[in-house]
């Protein structure tokens, strides 16, 4: 007679549900926060603001329903255009503590799904110094976020120089969200300016940055920039035509050198020709996963990045592995 067969015990069951692999979530690096009192002031104040009713009507919640939806394990906030400054120094100090605020209070009740990049007032530069010290002493941000430009300057602008100096000194990490500029609005009447000008907007600060010589003086600064570091990978044959003129004396590594040194997230930028730019470009290593969120759906992101044919260690590595090695204090999270 043959054996009866052994009936798996409710423990052994338990057992074996435990020992199925927990997929690893992705890590979010272009994810706006939208603090509700900030947007109502910014509603009031810009026209260059955002009429989405689901837009006005953020929280954290909502981000977190988003993130679960397309298995995004960890999300870094940071704000997006117009950002703190709208030309009043109080009123910039004011803004960019209350943002801060007001993502930290979400950070203390969510503290293993969200990061902080604070923002900082420039050009007020008394302000800045300020909140470089409140966001990275005080509130433990993971790092800091700049605009493009502020008033038509880009980062490379002199007058920023002090600034720089301090985030140097801290070894700070930075992040670079695009914005309007005063030189080239409505460039193309009825397209959305960011369409076209944001992708220029990124490029034009990245050469500031690199052709000033900031990138060579301040070299402890890590640089993330948005949306695969906007128009730059396409341009870099006329960008290295710089590096034999009397500007390259700024930036003696050469142009590409400089480019090798910062991050990139991707968002807005899941295609093949802009990701094949920027990987012919820099190092795998230095290339992220972003979801640009609430602006757009982060379920189709995650759609778009995963149509790229990316072999498996690469793809792992730019949705999460390389933020690890970015920022250690992921691994405490056990996400």
């Amino acid at each position: 007679m043959a054996a009866k067969k052994k009936k798996a015990t409710p423990k052994a069951k338990k057992k074996a549900v435990r020992a199925k692999p927990k997929p690893l979530g992705r890590i979010d690096l272009h994810h706006h926060f939208l603090p509700q009192k900030y947007m109502k002031g910014e509603h009031e104040r810009s026209s260059a603001t955002h009429g989405n009713t689901d837009i006005l009507s953020w929280t954290p919640e909502k981000s977190i329903a988003e993130m679960d939806k397309a298995g995004v394990a960890f999300a870094f906030a940071s704000t997006s255009t117009p950002g703190v400054w709208y030309g009043d120094v109080a009123l910039g100090r004011r803004l960019a503590r209350e943002w801060t605020d007001a993502a930290a209070e979400a950070i203390a009740k969510y503290p293993t799904r969200f990061g902080l990049f604070a923002p900082l007032p420039l050009p007020d530069t008394e302000g800045s110094l300020a909140q470089i010290s409140y966001a990275l002493d005080q509130v433990k941000a993971d790092g800091l976020g700049l605009l493009a430009n502020f008033g038509g300057k880009w980062l490379g602008d002199p007058s920023f120089a002090t600034v720089m100096a301090e985030l140097n000194r801290r070894k700070a990490t930075v992040y670079v969200h695009p914005t309007f500029t005063p030189c080239c609005t409505n460039t193309i009447p009825g397209a959305a300016m960011q369409l076209v000008e944001f992708p220029f907007e990124t490029t034009r600060t990245i050469a500031s940055l690199i052709m000033s010589g900031t990138t060579t003086k301040f070299p402890n600064i890590r640089w993330i920039f948005a949306h695969n570091g906007g128009a730059t990978p396409m341009l870099i044959g006329r960008l290295e035509e710089q590096d034999h003129r009397p500007i390259g004396k700024n930036f003696p590594a050469g142009m590409r050198a400089e480019l090798k040194k910062f991050y990139y997230d991707n968002a807005s930028a899941w295609n093949t020709s802009a990701m094949a730019a920027l990987m012919n470009l820099v190092p795998t290593s230095h290339i992220l996963f972003g979801s640009d969120y609430p602006f757009l759906s982060a379920s189709e992101a995650v759609h778009k990045f995963n149509k790229l044919k990316l072999d498996p260690a690469t793809r792992a590595a730019m949705e999460r592995g390389n933020a690890f090695k970015m920022f250690p204090r992921l691994r405490k999270l056990k996400i």
